[in-house]
């Protein structure tokens, strides 16, 4: 792909070793994370075996929602290397620390003391803590976010299937991004697929149940798959949603898919992503409808281009309690009935 601006055209950079495309994301994790993260270069900082003798590339935290934040393990490849041979084994790995207490604690241990040991870090944690204990403030993290990002500068065709195939670790807790740099001499751009703030939705374009390759098994994701792992309070928030809107009208489907569950009468109206301390309805309206009639729960504003990607104005509510589910109960039947 060529890429052209100020009529020159800009080619694309073919990364030759993987330490140059970690390079890239260190010094500008602000810019491909945003500014409410903090990336921390691991293989510099770390020396153990708690990750399988495999140290990850990096950890990120994303504290865009202040009262949830997101931990992920980074990984970079080069799309290049064999797909089986390295990158599958090196994410398998990963999976089994996630699993494993011992390791998580160590883990803790270990970012606590690079987090004390940088007056920086610290300062720069503390403006997202406030009074909150670095410590157990990481550890709740961790434990409650469990993600691995999985960055690439092209595209792996084999990810589709394996994501489909190992729907439980791959589909949900491997997230993908592809970063591509275009030179034109000295001057460059960046290209980021998904943008960060996209990437917790669904990779698929969401659909109305046309469009899908009669080439492709498709699983058949189920409520139970997207409710496993959860505590009751979640579950307890997505049964009475889902209860109440069928009891007022018993027409209103909640359809999982792979990354969601919809909610629909003859077209999508919502989006309902269940996460282990909150649940987020990115709901098809626009956001001052959605201000007006939700009074006890965040809304998160989303970008131009995961607005696009809806293929609409929406905005996504935060439901981290059961006390104020009407609220969201009437803003959802608005939207259905306004389709």
């Amino acid at each position: 792909m060529i890429l052209f601006k100020n009529n020159q055209n800009f080619q694309e950079y073919p990364y030759d070793r993987e330490d140059e495309l970690e390079k890239e994301i260190v010094l500008n994790s602000k810019l491909f994370f945003g500014k409410d993260t903090i990336f921390i270069e691991a293989k510099k900082k770390i020396e153990t075996k708690s990750f399988g003798g495999s140290i990850p590339d990096g950890f990120l935290f994303d504290f865009s929602d202040g009262d949830n934040p997101e931990f992920y393990l980074v990984e970079v490849e080069l799309f290049k290397h064999d797909f089986f041979k390295h990158i599958f084994p090196q994410i398998t790995k990963f999976f089994a620390f996630f699993k494993n207490s011992k390791n998580q604690a160590e883990l803790v241990e270990k970012i606590f003391a690079i987090i004390n040991n940088s007056p920086e870090l610290k300062k720069e944690l503390k403006k997202y803590l406030g009074e909150k204990e670095i410590y157990k403030s990481i550890k709740d993290t961790i434990e409650n976010s469990q993600k691995i990002l999985l960055i690439l500068d092209g595209d792996k065709q084999e990810l589709p299937e394996i994501i489909e195939t190992y729907a439980d670790t791959w589909g949900k807790i491997v997230r993908t991004m592809i970063l591509k740099k275009y030179m034109n001499q000295n001057d460059f751009i960046y290209s980021l697929d998904p943008e960060f703030e996209g990437l917790e939705i669904p990779i698929e374009t969401p659909i109305d149940g046309e469009g899908k390759s009669e080439d492709i098994v498709y699983t058949p994701f189920t409520e139970e798959y997207h409710l496993e792992g959860l505590n009751s309070e979640i579950k307890n928030i997505y049964s009475t949603i889902k209860s109440e809107l069928q009891n007022r009208d018993n027409s209103i489907n909640f359809n999982p898919q792979k990354y969601y569950i919809s909610i629909r009468i003859t077209k999508n109206v919502a989006y309902v992503q269940l996460g282990k301390k909150k649940v987020g309805i990115v709901v098809m309206l626009p956001e001052d409808v959605i201000e007006k009639n939700i009074n006890h729960y965040s809304i998160t504003k989303l970008s131009p281009g995961v607005k696009q990607f809806y293929n609409g104005p929406c905005a996504r509510v935060n439901i981290e309690n059961s006390e104020h589910l009407k609220e969201v109960i009437d803003l959802l039947e608005i939207a259905l009935s306004s389709k």
